[in-house]
């Protein structure tokens, strides 16, 4: 069933949530207000530019902040309004280069990117007015296919996931200057062909959690709280035991012209995203060629993860988000036109659908703000 209802005052809201969605082929943001129940208000597209992908919202929830993947690189800053959600067009800035992530640091005084084409990280000042500054303070080279940046909880430490070399880049972050420096060692060595793409940290920062593109499955590192290195704890798949899916390979960049020739890669394992509980006892990740949400179990002690469960969901499931409360996941697909919305059970972790709403081309990326 799809749901086609619109924001016209409604029922009780989860606290006033809204969900944002961008949608790559549409160039622009789609607007929803969750309500208590899970139920999805589409509210007016905000504009964006052609292949708006990766966002990411301020920690005070005032700014959200969109990149756009074709030239002029650029980053596009909305005020949200807090009452209604509505994205109100403030700012944009120019990027050093095409990034499928960006993030914040917990100030939200400094704009990360990670770029897959480009190879590089950047660092960019964020004003007091939620303004990107025109130039970057950093653009640091990385490893091949940069694919994520994120900061720990302490905004100390600073990682980077490049697929293409098979290392997570450890950097230390001077949050005064906006800056980062290489931690000693520099890097992870990952196993070869394993990908690493997408990761998160746990909410009392001991482990990081690292998803493997190529492999689907999700690597557990031990977080020193003195240095920020880490240390590899173990690896679960996330995949189904009867999957019959086979290892994948690095792709090409959005807009990046060359690499090797084309080949089948129907069979090829294709993870994309993954997202934690706020409670930490579920994980989930994304798999695009099956178009699955899969479900892994957390030891919050250990940080051992166990695969529970798969669920079919909407085709190409790029990007994904949980709600901060913990009891909805919504799903977007970059090849299907509709979101969809689970709610999750709170004893097991699965998820149950819903409902499905009508969203723009080539959905992949979500984000879910709650105002108190």
């Amino acid at each position: 069933m799809i749901a086609t209802a619109s924001i016209v005052g409604g029922g009780p809201a989860l606290a006033a949530t809204f969900v944002y969605v961008s949608n790559a082929d549409d160039g622009d943001i789609g607007v929803y207000r969750m309500q208590e129940s899970g139920v999805l208000e589409p509210g007016p597209r905000a504009k964006a530019a052609s292949i708006v992908m990766p966002m990411v919202v301020s920690p005070d929830r005032r700014f959200l902040y969109a990149a756009s993947r074709t030239k002029p690189y650029r980053v596009h800053v909305y005020s949200i309004d807090a009452r209604t959600g509505e994205l109100t067009p403030f700012s944009t800035s120019p990027l050093a280069e095409s990034f499928p992530y960006i993030s914040l640091d917990r100030t939200g005084r400094y704009l990360f990117g990670a770029s897959y084409g480009g190879h590089v990280v950047s660092v960019n000042a964020v004003g007091p007015d939620g303004r990107v500054s025109i130039e970057p303070l950093q653009v640091l080279q990385v490893g091949r296919n940069a694919h994520s940046i994120r900061v720990d909880a302490t905004n100390q430490f600073v990682y980077v996931a490049t697929l293409g070399t098979d290392q997570i880049f450890m950097f230390m972050f001077d949050a005064k200057a906006g800056k980062l420096a290489s931690n000693t060692p520099a890097t992870v060595l990952m196993k070869p062909m394993t990908g690493p793409r997408h990761f998160i940290t746990s909410s009392d920062n001991r482990f990081l959690y690292m998803l493997s593109e190529l492999l689907g499955t999700v690597t557990t590192f031990a977080i020193d709280e003195k240095t920020g290195l880490l240390t590899e704890v173990g690896s679960a798949s996330g995949l189904s035991p009867d999957s019959k899916l086979e290892p994948g390979a690095p792709r090409g960049a959005v807009g990046v012209p060359g690499g090797p020739p084309p080949r089948s890669t129907d069979n090829d394992i294709w993870a994309a995203d993954i997202h934690m509980t706020p409670n930490g006892r579920f994980l989930y990740i994304s798999e695009r060629t099956n178009s699955t949400i899969n479900l892994l179990s957390v030891n919050a002690s250990t940080g051992k993860l166990t695969y529970v469960s798969s669920t079919p969901t909407e085709r190409q499931p790029r990007g994904f988000a949980i709600d901060p409360k913990g009891r909805y996941v919504v799903v977007t697909g970059e090849k299907s036109d509709t979101i969809s919305v689970y709610a999750i059970d709170q004893a097991s972790g699965t998820l149950k659908l819903l409902n499905k709403y009508p969203t723009g081309k080539g959905a992949n990326w979500v984000e879910i703000v709650t105002f108190d």
